[in-house]
């Protein structure tokens, strides 16, 4: 046997087979999710002909749905009839506080952008204009802002246990959309008042998460636009989340500049996203999530938290730190003091 037929038959081809049918429970989450299946399930088992009334589907269907939910995790059978697991109690019905239902409704609207990664590819230009999720399209932009809202609770909660802003004053939350993490973090920090600088059809429903949050004095809102509006000075603290993996190096840099320059002597200017190790290609996650904003912003992409890093030590910044969020977290947090 040569060394070549040596490797071949010692490689174990099931993660090729794994990732074949991956899109099969991605798929069944975003029907369930969809069509309501985890709220008829949120109060009391139900037989499979009351979950098909409940839908409004046809019981031999449901029955298969029903059972592939089954084999995820995400629902459970007994003598009593369906229910959802824990786990979907928890995150997948309406109105609990770690509720992710909205987030995976965004997933859900990206499926088909997904099949068309090679035309992408080909052309440069993500196959989803962005403005239809940001403004054009009221009922995805309010998908996408309260799906970003449910996504940012959890992220947000390690978020304040990651950076101390005590003493702090003044913060501008730059492309901040929901708000959550200024909500968030003005709750954790007495004294704190926090500005939300986003989009006038995303600050506008910012402005009702913000609200049930019970922010409202705390947190305002300012319609703009983060690549054109003037940053307002005086702050003593600048957070830049979710923004730099829809922009170029050249723009992230030019972000960095504005933003330094709105902050007093002493600021904080922290950067958090999902970045990737040297190299850009680890962890798999942000790789991936790279391709995913090429698909929905015309300069989407992903950054290394080395070069972000770099980036703030060019601009000037000193006590720069890096830290990772606490799993199953993929997101960083880089920040530094001018």
């Amino acid at each position: 046997m040569t060394e070549r037929q040596q490797t071949r038959s010692a490689l174990d081809p099931t993660p090729l087979l794994r990732l074949i049918t991956a899109y099969w429970e991605s798929r069944t989450l975003f029907t369930a999710n969809r069509i309501g299946l985890f709220e008829a399930l949120a109060k009391e088992p139900l037989s499979l002909e009351a979950v098909a009334a409940a839908l409004n589907t046809r019981p031999r269907p449901t029955r298969l749905l029903l059972k592939a939910c089954i084999g995820l995790g995400l629902v459970v059978e007994d003598a009593d009839g369906f229910r959802n697991s824990p786990l979907a109690q928890v995150f997948l019905t309406p109105g609990t506080e770690a509720y992710l239902g909205n987030a995976i409704r965004y997933s859900d609207n990206l499926y088909d952008t997904w099949g068309r990664l090679e035309q992408a590819l080909r052309e440069d230009r993500p196959p989803l204009a962005q403005e239809t999720y940001l403004g054009v399209d009221p009922e995805k932009t309010c998908q996408f802002v309260y799906g970003m809202h449910n996504r940012a609770l959890g992220i947000g909660k390690a978020l304040v246990t990651l950076v101390d802003l005590s003493g702090r004053r003044r913060l501008l939350d730059i492309g901040g959309g929901p708000g959550t993490y200024s909500a968030l973090l003005t709750a954790k920090f007495p004294g704190l008042k926090a500005q939300v600088l986003d989009l006038p059809e995303v600050v506008a429903i910012a402005k009702e998460i913000v609200a049930g949050m019970g922010a409202t004095e705390r947190v305002s809102c300012l319609p703009g636009d983060y690549l054109k509006t003037a940053f307002p000075g005086g702050n003593d603290v600048v957070l830049i989340s979710g923004v730099l993996h829809r922009e170029t190096e050249e723009t992230c840099r030019a972000l960095i500049e504005r933003a330094k320059a709105s902050l007093e002597p002493g600021g904080l200017l922290i950067l958090s996203d999902v970045f990737t190790d040297a190299g850009g290609g680890t962890p798999a996650f942000a790789a991936l999530f790279g391709l995913n904003m090429l698909l929905t912003a015309p300069n989407g992409g992903v950054h290394a938290d080395a070069d972000v890093a770099a980036w703030l030590t060019a601009a000037g910044c000193k006590d720069i730190t890096t830290r990772p969020f606490p799993p199953p977290l993929p997101h960083r947090v880089v920040w530094g003091t001018v």
